[in-house]
């Protein structure tokens, strides 16, 4: 099943000390770009967070941002660096000595110097696991979204896939009517302007000629182009590279059809074989 690259999905998960909120989205890109937005105290992850990511998208721009809270009395708990307090005091101390007019100031003052109050030790393997759940989570419904999207585009690109088939067969069979009529044509300006014509000489070139303009060829490489456009669509792993490759060789056949065209009607097919090429192009930009 094909895959887009657009899709979003969020989820929030909780255990007794951390609430952790996991965001991802991602838009169409030519390779896979992952970036992750993470907290500093989830920054000891990243590598392992990554690597989760690798073994799951294959292309598309992913942002993914993760934001917590922390539960529990522990959340409401201040906790002091002694340490840096004694050394304050000391400093402020020594500091008064040489003001002439020395200014009190309350504990609230010490508790806003850098330093003062500190995060308590974290137990990062615990942490990381609750980490990996929520990304895991968040991840499998991004992967199911973006299928869900993927299935409708591919249906899209069948449904015009289908209609190119059928503008195909079309002018396959009007071919022999449009070179019978080049052939009579032609004859009907040579009559008109050559007395005695040298029938073997222009024989061969209204053969040429209709060879020239014999479109059969495109058409045979256009047809084979759609088939392996549906074969791919079939297929369980990335394929917007080798789509949107197929869409620039059938955009390149649609563009020889429409230029060999000798017929007002061959002509409109191969514009609007371009123009369904085009929708399926914009729409293959979007496949992983």
């Amino acid at each position: 099943m094909i895959r887009s690259m657009t899709a979003f999905a969020s989820i929030d998960v909780s255990d007794q000390y951390w609430h952790i909120h996991c965001e991802l989205r991602s838009v169409n890109h030519r390779y896979c770009d992952i970036n992750l937005k993470l907290p500093e105290a989830f920054r000891f992850a990243e590598n392992d967070l990554r690597a989760m990511f690798a073994k799951t998208i294959n292309r598309g721009k992913v942002d993914c941002s993760f934001n917590y809270k922390k539960t529990g009395l522990d959340a409401a708990a201040i906790h002091i660096n002694t340490a840096t307090v004694t050394a304050i005091l000391a400093a402020t101390q020594e500091i008064e000595l040489m003001m002439t007019a020395p200014k009190a100031f309350t504990a609230l003052d010490i508790l806003t110097f850098p330093g003062v109050q500190q995060e308590p030790e974290t137990d990062t393997e615990k942490l990381q696991k609750i980490l990996e759940q929520a990304l895991q989570q968040t991840l499998q419904g991004f992967l199911e979204m973006r299928e869900r999207e993927g299935q409708q585009l591919s249906l899209l690109l069948q449904e015009r896939c289908q209609k190119m088939q059928g503008i195909v067969i079309q002018a396959r069979t009007r071919i022999p009517e449009v070179l019978q009529k080049i052939r009579t044509r032609m004859q009907q300006r040579i009559d008109e302007l050559v007395a005695e014509p040298e029938f073997d000489r222009l024989e061969q070139e209204m053969v040429f000629l209709t060879q020239k303009l014999d479109v059969a060829e495109e058409l045979d490489r256009l047809e084979t182009h759609i088939t392996e456009v549906l074969h791919t669509l079939q297929q369980d792993k990335p394929v917007g590279r080798r789509l949107d490759f197929l869409m620039q060789e059938m955009n390149r056949e649609a563009n020889t059809l429409g230029s060999k065209s000798a017929d007002k009607l061959m002509t409109q097919q191969s514009i609007e074989l371009k123009v369904l090429i085009e929708q399926m192009r914009e729409q293959v930009q979007n496949i992983e």
